[in-house]
């Protein structure tokens, strides 16, 4: 009966529900643009060497990296804007939706080109992603 009682009690305080309480989805610091950086940095320097090459099978794997490359860029630009980036940062900087728009943009657009300028420009808008950022951290 003893053992009874304990189980219905554990049972009973594991049914308990729990509000916890964070700014954030998980502990400050996952969140930085690096990560989607790191991918544009791959995306362009995939451009620079398929441009450089003439060997059509290296080539065609330069643009599927290129293009899994490409595709994290958006992957992790959109986590930060989701779910790093809040109200009151939009507030203090209302380029960041366009901002954002655009690099996501960009990423699409260089899944389907080799133009080394739109590697370019994809690295610019990501760093001024990342100056924001680090301006919201302070």
């Amino acid at each position: 009966m003893r053992i009874a009682n304990r189980l219905l009690t554990t049972l009973d305080h594991l049914a308990t529900p729990v509000t916890g309480h964070a700014h954030c989805d998980l502990p400050c610091g996952v969140y930085d643009p690096a990560q989607a950086r790191i991918e544009a940095e791959s995306v362009k320097n995939t451009m620079d060497k398929y441009n450089g090459s003439d060997d059509e099978s290296f080539k065609t794997r330069a643009i599927i990296i290129k293009e899994e490359r490409a595709e994290l860029v958006k992957h992790h630009l959109w986590v930060l804007w989701t779910d790093y980036f809040k109200p009151e940062h939009l507030e203090k900087h209302p380029q960041l939706h366009d901002l954002f728009w655009k690099a996501t943009k960009t990423a699409g657009e260089a899944k389907k080109t080799n133009d080394v300028k739109v590697g370019e420009r994809l690295l610019a808008e990501i760093a001024e992603i990342d100056r924001i950022f680090w301006e919201t951290k302070k």
